[in-house]
């Protein structure tokens, strides 16, 4: 299993990818949590923002598909993506998992 996260700017951004990721079967989990105070540096200067992650749960198969799909509707210039593979899951939180997956085709709607 992977854990893969990204952050938004606004709740409903942040809700908006995690219910489309889900809703397509791309993460069988996505949660949100924020806001969180965010330090970086942007267009060459030091920015501070507020942003809400979300943490998203998928298998290894629908990963590249995640990653577009959320790429494709995230509304950031360059969106935060990072993927972790999980050392250990739970067997009963797995099954489950792969139960609520699916390895279809990227979704080609522009509708999240």
């Amino acid at each position: 299993m992977l854990v893969a996260w990204t952050t938004a700017g606004n709740r409903a951004d942040a809700d908006r990818l995690a219910r489309g990721a889900v809703e397509h079967h791309l993460a069988v989990c996505a949660q949100v949590d924020g806001p969180l105070t965010s330090h970086y540096h942007w267009q060459g200067k030091l920015t501070q923002a507020q942003e809400f992650r979300v943490w998203f749960k998928c298998l290894p198969a629908n990963a590249s598909a995640l990653s577009n799909w959320v790429h494709r509707h995230h509304p950031y210039e360059t969106p935060e993506w990072i993927e972790v593979s999980a050392e250990s899951v739970g067997e009963k939180y797995l099954s489950w998992a792969i139960a609520n997956s699916t390895s279809a085709p990227f979704p080609t709607s522009n509708q999240p």
